[in-house]
């Protein structure tokens, strides 16, 4: 067994980690010891509460001019199996939403090469028009960067004509692993680490929240998830404008990194659940300045969700109706969970059951 009395008594007493602490937590086998640090840890934040959102996803398109090798969700334009909603469809998908006890509409797509920001803008007002009072999460920092390049506007700019036009918050996708060894790799197109980060740091700036992700099974090293853990840490540190982390394991199927799992994560296929363990609650003991961690059942199903509450997460997303480029990827979960049903994995884990908004704000507790 793993002797991590070291790092222990820097998590009893309330210390920061280390580099080394995080590789050293990634290399061990004890999950059960790593899993009590974190369970600790996550007691100190929230106490004994858990979270959940109802909440619709909105997928506008699929065509993306990226084609990252990460992705089986994105499409050539006029590729079989393509589409792009016209502003009537998004609107059409958003008037439907209102007879359903959500709080969170949340839009990402591809990097279409023919749509202007214009689209994107009017799109915020059609949703918002549909659904006032609901909270919109949008576009994921490789898009709010793609706006910037093709309106001539700053990143700032655009952030803030898309808060005007309704936009509340930006989701942490397209983060995957900051290392440049790796997106040369698997997203060799996407912006840098560096710039995803310098996107959210304007975000909060401008007093937007956000989220941050990490994709973890592929072709990184632990020392590259680490790297990443700190960077977003640093970041927190100065901005304090992150919500929640949500380590996303990677879904080979259907993309052209399929086989190539890294060596960490079993190698050649999906990430194991005892990765997926020990990925949230490192993540929970090295972002010690991060309110909340979520586990995204959509990637790693709902009973591994519902053992991570003692691993030190303490959000399971939402009901997630709608949800496409995960199960492009060959996800065989769901793509919707009602809320009585998180309710009860919730209860079952011991946990009190909290139905928050996007910015953890209570609705109801259970």
């Amino acid at each position: 067994m793993d002797n991590l009395s070291g790092i222990r008594a820097k998590v009893e007493g309330g210390q920061r980690l280390s580099f080394e602490d995080g590789v050293r937590l990634f290399k061990s086998h004890d999950l059960i010891a790593i899993g009590q640090m974190a369970d600790l840890a996550r007691r100190r934040k929230v106490g004994n509460s858990a979270y959940f959102i109802q909440n619709r996803h909105i997928n506008h398109t699929n065509v993306c001019r990226n084609m990252c090798q990460l992705c089986a969700f994105a499409k050539e334009p006029g590729q079989e199996g393509s589409y792009t909603m016209e502003l009537d469809e998004v609107e059409e998908k958003a008037r439907q939403c209102r007879d359903l006890d959500i709080t969170e509409v949340h839009i990402v797509g591809g990097l279409h090469p023919d749509l202007p920001f214009e689209y994107y803008e009017e799109m915020m007002r059609r949703v918002s028009r549909q659904l006032p009072g609901i909270h919109i999460q949008g576009f994921t920092a490789v898009e709010i960067d793609y706006f910037s390049e093709i309106s001539g506007l700053t990143v700032k700019e655009v952030l803030m004509r898309l808060r005007q036009a309704g936009l509340g918050s930006l989701p942490g996708g397209g983060a995957e692993v900051f290392s440049q060894r790796v997106r040369n790799r698997i997203c060799d197109k996407k912006i840098s680490g560096e710039r995803w980060l310098e996107v959210h740091r304007s975000a909060h700036q401008i007093g937007m929240r956000s989220n941050a992700t990490m994709l973890y099974g592929h072709v990184e090293t632990y020392e590259e998830r680490v790297e990443h853990l700190l960077k977003l840490r640093q970041l927190q540190d100065e901005t304090g404008g992150f919500m929640t982390f949500i380590p996303l394991a990677f879904h080979p199927k259907n993309t052209p990194l399929a086989g190539q799992g890294s060596p960490e994560a079993g190698g050649g296929g999906r990430t194991t659940g005892f990765d997926d363990l020990k990925t949230l609650a490192v993540a929970r003991l090295m972002l010690d300045n991060f309110p909340h961690i979520k586990a995204f059942w959509i990637m790693i199903g709902l009973r591994l969700a519902q053992i991570s509450l003692a691993f030190g997460v303490d959000d399971l997303d939402g009901t997630v109706q709608e949800e496409r480029i995960t199960h492009a990827a060959g996800a065989e979960t769901s793509e919707y969970t009602p809320a009585q049903e998180l309710i009860e994995l919730i209860r079952g884990a011991g946990r009190i059951p909290v139905e928050r908004d996007t910015l953890y704000n209570v609705v109801r507790v259970y």
